[in-house]
């Protein structure tokens, strides 16, 4: 499947390349996100019509991103959480718990933009999550896991 990308994609493309994807991660993830366009003649013309626009959008929400990452900067989350004597957690902290954990404080973040890569957080201890803010902004936080007694 071609399709003309709207915006940056990791691992993909920049804004106004004509790739090609698998169709089920076209039609799944790219075409309902509003990332691409199929790659027709029509829509090749709708792009060059809408370049303009598109590369401005991409260069506010850039500059709003690596507003958002300065003020991560050094900041910290703390989370408390059921565990064992020896600090092994009774479930995980995952990206879900942490998001959940920044409402109400001075930076929120969303779920979908914190990356573990290693996986969930399963012991007592302070560690240092990657956030990814925009697909050309990266910035990180302290998470501090402390041990709750139920």
């Amino acid at each position: 499947m071609e399709l003309i990308l709207l915006e940056k994609v990791n691992n993909l493309g920049d804004l106004g390349d004509v790739v090609k994807v698998k169709s089920g991660y076209g039609r799944n993830y790219l075409l309902p996100k509003g990332k691409a366009l199929t790659a027709t003649s029509g829509n090749k013309e709708v792009f060059e019509v809408r370049k303009a626009e598109l590369m401005k959008k991409y260069a506010e929400t850039l500059a709003a991103a690596k507003m958002r990452a300065a003020a991560l900067a050094g900041k910290h989350v703390t989370i408390k959480a059921l565990a064992a004597d020896e600090g092994k957690l009774y479930g995980s902290v995952g990206p879900a718990e942490i998001a959940r954990a920044t409402t109400g404080t001075a930076f929120v973040l969303e779920k979908s933009e914190i990356d573990m890569p290693e996986g969930a957080l399963r012991v007592v201890g302070t560690y240092t999550v990657a956030v990814r803010l925009h697909s050309e902004v990266e910035s990180s936080i302290i998470v501090v896991i402390e041990e709750t007694k139920g």
